[in-house]
């Protein structure tokens, strides 16, 4: 039986189960080099081969005792395969081939110790001899390598048939989500020059909190009670930042002090936002199938979410003309909306979101689209990537209204950068403006209670 017959997709759900397996292959000096790792990879793909032939559909899909005699199964195979080749590999190297084999058929290949790793944020694959990860902010090359184009395809297939997706010359990039909620992208020849490319967004089974992101020093105690009051008080929130700054980060945390008696509906292409609340409703967007029909975009699934009684709207990111349907909710009663949206400042932001509702297909005036973002976004929260790989909020900012043909931002919180130290850390600290909100009353209003002295006071 050729191994591209067996039927994988029963299997790959596995890998939810051991994701908290912890592993330090990632983390510490490589103990297999990657030249042998590429010999060894021979001899995996050969005793694969031969064990796929002894084994059915339903022994992959079973428990503990199944999966043993699976390991028994390869044990046998890679000692008689050895024998017969007349070669002798340690016992070090057996249990590597041996853990290869069960990793291609219950999980995902050589990249499933990458994804086990709890310190792992990314996974990259360019290609099979190049990968990639991202730990600590920062981006390394593994020693860990596929055997060629057709391995790698092999376990993109692994990845996106049990999620309904396909990937070929005609359709050759789709974006997915494992079972574990981690993102995934995938693109192939001939868009790719480099051979199939599999980026990996991890996530954290038990996300981050507003604690954890004061202790990681991404924002401030006081920043952190000016957030939670806005998203009580109903403010609509922008989290802008560019690639891999943790506006998804930030967003998880600012949702989860939404009134938990309140209806959420969230809207995302690949279900990201992670909600504690109970009343949630969660909407994902859908490519077109393989006659090109079937498409459901970001647009058509907030325009639905208006009709289904919607206490707060959370967008995972608008990068398109739903930016136009969004500002319409958020100025039609739908207070307390939040979104995250590519950009490098707070002025950036208005710009793109600007250029985003002229995606929209509607000849609007510049200056009325500019009048509904000043009238309907409250809050733009900016983060970054700084140079050591920690992430920042680096302004809170208001928007205060138009003034003649321009949006006026003021900000509330800046990072100031002091200095880098010797290890090229980072350092600085947040500190208030000085200028209290107008938005103050709004929250109020709305039950929420403020000092102005957290906006003037330097420290609390």
């Amino acid at each position: 039986m050729d191994y591209r017959s067996f039927d994988f997709s029963k299997v790959t759900t596995q890998q939810t189960d051991s994701k908290k397996k912890e592993t330090t292959l990632t983390t510490n000096e490589p103990t297999i080099s990657k030249a042998k790792r590429l010999e060894l990879a021979e001899i995996t793909e050969v005793v694969l081969q031969l064990v796929i032939d002894e084994i059915t559909d339903e022994m992959v899909g079973g428990d503990d005792e199944e999966k043993n005699q699976i390991r028994r199964t390869i044990i046998r195979i890679l000692n008689r395969t050895l024998g017969e080749r007349d070669v002798y590999l340690s016992q070090a190297d057996k249990g590597y081939i041996e853990e290869n084999v069960m990793n291609e058929i219950f999980d995902f290949g050589p990249i499933t110790e990458l994804l086990q790793d709890e310190a792992v944020n990314e996974v990259m694959v360019n290609g099979p001899h190049l990968i990639f990860i991202e730990t600590m902010g920062k981006i390394r090359q593994t020693d860990i390598i596929f055997k060629d184009d057709a391995h790698v395809m092999r376990i993109i297939d692994k990845i996106i048939s049990p999620l309904g997706r396909r990937v070929d010359e005609g359709s050759p990039l789709v974006d997915a989500r494992l079972p574990d909620g981690s993102r995934v992208n995938v693109i192939i020849p001939p868009l790719s020059v480099n051979g199939p490319v599999i980026t990996i967004r991890k996530f954290a089974a038990d996300p981050f909190t507003v604690q954890d992101l004061i202790g990681f020093e991404t924002l401030d105690k006081k920043m952190a009670t000016v957030l939670k009051a806005g998203v009580r008080g109903q403010l609509n929130m922008l989290v802008s930042g560019g690639t891999g700054s943790g506006k998804t980060t930030l967003l998880n945390a600012l949702s989860s002090f939404i009134p938990g008696d309140e209806r959420i509906i969230t809207i995302e292409d690949a279900a990201e936002v992670q909600l504690q609340q109970e009343h949630v409703v969660t909407l994902e967007s859908r490519p077109a199938n393989i006659e090109g029909k079937g498409r459901v975009t970001i647009r058509d699934l907030v325009v639905n979410a208006l009709r289904m009684r919607p206490d707060r709207i959370v967008v995972g990111e608008v990068r398109s003309g739903e930016a136009l349907d969004m500002l319409q909710a958020m100025n039609t009663g739908h207070d307390g909306s939040l979104t995250t949206i590519h950009a490098n400042s707070p002025r950036d932001c208005i710009s793109r979101l600007e250029t985003l509702v002229m995606m929209a297909g509607m000849e609007l005036p510049t200056r009325a689209i500019r009048e509904q973002i000043a009238s309907a976004i409250d809050v733009i929260v900016q983060v970054d990537r700084m140079m050591d790989g920690t992430r920042k909020v680096v302004k809170i900012s208001e928007v205060t209204g138009m003034e003649g043909e321009t949006v006026t931002l003021q900000d509330l919180f800046v990072f100031e950068q002091e200095r880098v130290d010797k290890n090229g850390k980072v350092i600085g600290r947040h500190i208030p403006t000085g200028v209290v909100p107008a938005f103050m009353k709004q929250i109020k209003d709305n039950g929420e209670q403020l000092s102005t002295r957290i906006f003037t006071e330097p420290e609390m």
